[in-house]
């Protein structure tokens, strides 16, 4: 796998109370069309801790090596022993902890998450699926076996060899959702979905269809969340933000459409979910 010349980069830091060390590596080649970068996570906190995560064109995967952490979401209160996966959603979902957490995050695409878990995507919709439901039995120690190893690269190691073992094995032919996504995330979710149909050479309801077994969600959603994605990173860079601006390089059709979709995925209003970005992106950044 090339572990050494791919050693994860390591950020350690101190703010507010919370210490926490980060292990960053990008993934090896043969999983880069499927995931970007692999991330270990430490986490200790003078009091319960509690955050907002906010929806993406991503498939998150936690492997806890830790604490269970509680998640909040549409579909209830819980804690999975041995990790998770949070399939798209369109509202944000909220994780606490009891002042420690640890343990190893992927964001795969959805494409991604439906060769690993060779099932129809539509069952992690708006879902948080335990690990242990999702993968043969042959890994479910899986995170037992990652707490036992020593550096973040051994536990990076294991975890990207299941991805790629199990990714490269799958026959689901993606070839015509891989199309569609890419000229989704090109226009940056700008894009007339009927007109994109017409493109695939596919009827509206096919095109639909295809995406709820391989996306999870219909296109217009999909390009929507991908949109508001952008945002978020737009937020997150820093600078001068300033909505009507950001609504018309962004696609929206104007202040007042983008400010629904703020509030539909966060919960709040652009002002409060600006605030949590920043504060979120500077913890990081520390």
């Amino acid at each position: 796998m090339g572990a050494m010349r791919r050693a994860a980069h390591i950020m350690r830091g101190e703010l507010g109370g919370s210490r926490w060390e980060l292990a960053v590596r990008a993934p090896s080649p043969r999983l880069l069309p499927y995931t970007g970068s692999l991330m270990g996570y430490d986490e200790r906190t003078a009091a319960p801790l509690r955050r907002r995560e906010l929806p993406g064109p991503r498939v998150v995967l936690i492997f806890e090596i830790g604490p269970p952490i509680r998640v909040i979401s549409s579909t209830g209160d819980e804690r999975f022993a041995g990790g998770f996966a949070a399939g798209l959603h369109d509202a944000h979902t909220v994780c606490d902890h009891d002042g420690h957490q640890r343990g190893i995050q992927v964001d795969l695409t959805p494409l991604g998450a439906r060769r690993l878990f060779g099932r129809p995507m539509s069952e992690l919709t708006s879902r948080v699926v335990s690990l242990r439901d999702l993968l043969p039995r042959e890994h479910a120690s899986l995170c037992e076996r990652l707490a036992t190893l020593r550096t973040w690269d051994a536990r990076l190691d294991l975890v990207e060899g299941l991805l790629a073992t199990r990714i490269e094995s799958s026959s689901i032919d993606l070839r015509v959702t891989t199309w569609a996504l890419r000229r989704i995330e090109e226009r940056g979710g700008a894009i007339d979905i009927r007109a994109l149909a017409r493109e695939l050479g596919y009827s509206h309801e096919h095109v639909i269809r295809t995406f709820r077994d391989h996306v999870g969600i219909p296109p217009k959603l999909f390009a929507r969340i991908v949109r508001f994605d952008r945002l978020v990173k737009r937020i997150k860079a820093g600078g001068d933000v300033r909505w009507p601006a950001l609504a018309q390089d962004l696609g929206y059709y104007d202040q007042s459409h983008l400010v629904r979709d703020v509030k539909q995925f966060t919960g709040l209003t652009p002002t409060e979910a600006r605030g949590e970005i920043v504060d979120l992106a500077a913890l990081v950044s520390t």
